[in-house]
């Protein structure tokens, strides 16, 4: 198993895959919930939150 050291902690592997598939997860629920949302006050919320972050969403 590889094993990393960062900042006096081990981090394998696995760990790593761990932490980059519940990253894309959450990515995918901002995307797919909060940005297609039929509801107007989350649907605005994510709107206002990509244009004060300087994405192009339209």
């Amino acid at each position: 198993m590889n094993t990393v050291s960062a900042l006096g902690t081990d981090v394998t592997s696995q760990s790593r895959s761990m932490q980059l598939a519940l990253a894309a997860l959450l990515g995918l629920f901002v995307v797919g919930f909060l940005g297609f949302s039929h509801m107007d006050v989350v649907h605005n919320a994510a709107h206002d939150y990509r244009h004060s972050m300087a994405f192009p969403c339209h």
